[in-house]
């Protein structure tokens, strides 16, 4: 099976900056599922406040079943950083492994 890469990027207000990087402790310690190998936030080099959450799901199915609303506080913690984003800045990425065969 191929894995599956979905990825979230957006810029954060700049004097949100300390709020947000405060919330990500959090983030990651309560974002979990069958078949996601892992998850990280990264800032984009070059544009501050610039940020990517990147999940590795181990199939498509895992992917699909993700459902991050089932867990109240992340849904809570999810709704904080979107208020903390520029508005219209968020992206979305689905990747999926090339496999030879």
């Amino acid at each position: 099976m191929s894995k599956v890469v979905f990825a979230v990027q957006y810029e954060i207000e700049a004097a949100k900056r300390d709020v947000y990087l405060a919330a990500l402790p959090e983030l990651k310690s309560l974002i979990s599922a069958e078949g996601l190998e892992s998850y990280g936030v990264y800032e984009i080099k070059g544009k501050p406040n610039n940020f990517e959450e990147i999940f590795i799901f181990s199939s498509y199915e895992a992917y699909d079943a993700y459902d991050d609303a089932e867990n109240e506080r992340l849904s809570v913690l999810i709704s904080k950083i979107e208020s903390l984003k520029v508005n219209n800045t968020s992206k979305y990425n689905v990747l999926t492994e090339v496999t030879s065969g």
